[in-house]
């Protein structure tokens, strides 16, 4: 078979799998297969990429980085919709639709709680995806908008139409979501709209990706060449055009009907995979939307019924503290247990300080609850006027109530944090990054054998690492004689890293690998860190007040300065090393990464060539003066041909760095 026919059999086959597993739920091959056949058409596409088309599968997986959206002018503006909270505005809203138009049908549907788009195709392509913005101007976000597998990349005919529909999270994904910030030490979203959009909004499509977004496309907006009667007939046709449309379609001979539907998705909304906030009553007939018009912000044809949010009173019981895996202290309410929304609440996350300070909420309170987004329980208000006197203040600790260390709350920030290296809520955290490739760089100490260190109690802190034994791990499940040696001996090696390294590993708030560098610099030894005072840290020009006293701090702490002398005591290095003379032999050179290499990370080399004088970017042109190539490489290589810029491999970029 020739090299165009096979991509383009891979490409059909991989649309038509992706349309019967995100849009009618209905896989007809396992993950496996699919990921073999996207893996060969990435190849193919790579080593052929005058065979690459928009409608490609490839194209979801994200592209370069953005500076910044573009704006873009909706060719059809996108109106919100008017709100009804009763029975009464919406007999209201009815009686005005009939009295210009007569008697009509109307279409329910689920009101989905995400971020409104306007996708546009061309030719049967899509070639357009924007925000709602202000509903005249929204953002270019069409390459994230390709990353949604649910959206068709091409429909099954070359028609130019409009469509608008709402970007959401499933419950699931986000509580997942949420679940990995937390574990690497970043805020959480408030709810899954929240998530949503600032998944959506990412500069970096890859990022994007990588988050589990979905669509439902609820109104056709233009089409041409084609007459439909109907919103309910418009919905079905760019069903069968590969879209994935409002799940809940009913059509309705008149208000009472209306109102018995609202009425039942309001009993069932609790049970779905998405959250929806209220109903979508529109009128069916399109030739009588046309005449209904609109006002200067929302149609006459349609109304958005909204649920109330339901809200509970209850009391404070207690206020306890519980420590993250980043260190960060969070107050949590203890109440007395309170059905809402379909489940019974007896805790409510408090924030932090601040937030319990502005509520003014105190143990023993009275208060009122919600669940922000149906989802997170939160304190809405203090029934001030119930106190008796026996109410009591909270008091945010001033010692980790895991492990006693010394907590901290750093000028401008919210947040209180522990600040223990040993405190054995963040512990594992913690040596999983001490562990990592930008750190101490230990091959083999992956989170689940850290896991069983832990579990074993082989280990308490990352010092205990540089003690442990080969008779230690040999024990371990699915650690075998090898194994053992191996971890064994990455630990040994990782003794003589360099003191940026180390500074970095020891997961000090607010220093990243690049100001642990600068710091490592600057310091020389562990030892003159350690001592280190705010005003010698702040007149360093890149450390600023936040981070020096994040450091001050940190070094206070005597369990951190006792896990430090065991290290040093166990061999591992606590100085600068004597560096190479690099001071500008990369000086005025670009740089380009692409794909895996074996001996460095992308930030180690990025750092190496950054040390030297060069720069790195991440698009290839014809400035580029260099594009370091590795393992599995990406369309820059072929880029790079095309353009004639010089390649390196992975030996001769460090034959490069040695000169």
């Amino acid at each position: 078979m020739a090299i165009e026919d096979r991509i383009k059999e891979l490409r059909d086959k991989l649309n038509h799998h992706s349309y019967m597993y995100y849009v009618l739920d209905k896989p007809e091959i396992s993950d496996y297969e699919y990921d073999m056949m996207m893996r060969e058409l990435i190849e193919l596409e790579e080593k052929y990429p005058q065979f690459k088309t928009p409608d490609s599968p490839t194209q979801r997986v994200g592209g370069e980085p953005l500076k910044e959206f573009e704006p873009f002018t909706h060719v059809v503006p996108m109106q919100s919709l008017a709100n009804a909270f009763s029975e009464g505005e919406l007999r209201d809203f009815d009686r005005r639709v009939r009295a210009s138009v007569g008697d009509v049908e109307y279409v329910v549907e689920f009101k989905i709680d995400g971020l409104s788009v306007e996708l546009i195709y061309e030719n049967g392509f899509f070639t357009v995806g924007s925000t709602r913005g202000d509903g005249i101007i929204g953002e270019n976000v069409t390459n994230n908008l390709k990353t949604i597998k649910s959206i068709p990349l091409r429909l099954k005919d070359d028609l130019n139409l409009i469509v608008r529909g709402e970007v959401f999270m499933p419950k699931a994904s986000f509580e997942k979501l949420n679940e990995e910030r937390e574990l690497n030490g970043e805020s959480l979203f408030a709810n899954p709209r929240n998530a949503a959009a600032g998944s959506l909004r990412q500069l970096n499509p890859k990022i994007t990706a990588k988050r589990d977004l979905d669509i439902f496309v609820f109104n056709l907006q233009r089409i041409d060449g084609i007459e439909l009667k109907t919103h309910a007939e418009a919905l079905e046709f760019l069903k069968y055009q590969g879209f994935k449309v409002s799940p809940h379609i009913k059509v309705c001979g008149n208000i009472d009907e209306v109102i018995e539907d609202i009425n039942y998705i309001r009993d069932i909304r609790d049970s779905l995979s998405y959250e929806t906030d209220g109903a979508v009553v529109k009128v069916n007939d399109l030739e009588k939307r046309e005449i209904l018009g609109s006002t200067a912000k929302d149609p006459r044809w349609a109304i958005a019924f909204k649920y109330p949010t339901e809200r509970q009173k209850t009391k404070v019981k207690d206020i306890v503290v519980q420590v993250g895996r980043t260190g960060a202290l969070t107050p949590t309410a203890i109440l007395e247990p309170v059905k809402i929304a379909g489940s019974i609440v007896s805790r409510a996350t408090l924030h932090n300080e601040d937030y319990i300070k502005e509520k003014d909420i105190r143990i023993g309170d009275t208060v009122i609850i919600q669940k922000a987004g149906e989802i997170i329980p939160e304190v809405v208000s203090v029934v001030a006027e119930e106190r008796d006197g026996s109410e009591k203040f909270f008091i945010m600790p001033e010692v980790c109530p895991e492990c006693g260390a010394a907590t901290v709350r750093l000028p401008g920030e919210s947040v209180t944090k522990c600040t223990g290296l040993n405190c054995p809520a963040k512990l594992k955290r913690g040596i999983i990054h001490f562990a990592s490739k930008d750190a101490m760089d230990i091959d083999g100490l992956g989170p689940a054998v850290i896991g069983q260190l832990l579990d074993n109690h082989l280990i308490h802190n990352i010092s205990d690492l540089y003690y442990l034994k080969y008779d230690d791990l040999v024990k371990l499940d699915r650690m075998g004689d090898k194994s053992a040696k191996n971890l064994i001996n990455a630990i040994e090696e990782s003794k003589g890293r360099d003191l940026d390294r180390l500074i970095f590993g020891l997961g000090i708030d607010l220093i990243g690998s690049k100001a642990a560098g600068i710091l490592a610099s600057h310091f020389k030894t562990m030892e003159s860190l350690e001592k280190a005072t705010f005003e010698e840290l702040t007149e360093i020009e890149e450390i600023g007040p936040k981070m020096a006293d994040s450091v001050v701090a940190f070094f206070k702490e005597k369990q951190n300065l006792d896990i430090i002398d065991r290290l040093k005591a166990a061999g591992v290095n606590m100085r600068k090393k004597d560096a190479i003379n690099v001071n500008d032999n990369f000086k005025g050179l670009t740089f380009v990464l692409t794909g895996t290499l074996e001996k460095y990370t992308r930030d180690e080399a990025k750092r190496l060539i950054e040390e030297r004088g060069g720069k790195v970017t991440g698009s290839v042109s014809k400035k580029t003066d260099y594009v370091v190539v590795g393992a599995d490489p990406g369309s820059k290589l072929s880029k790079a041909q095309e353009l004639g810029v010089k390649i390196l491999n992975e030996e001769q970029f460090e034959n490069m760095l040695k000169q």
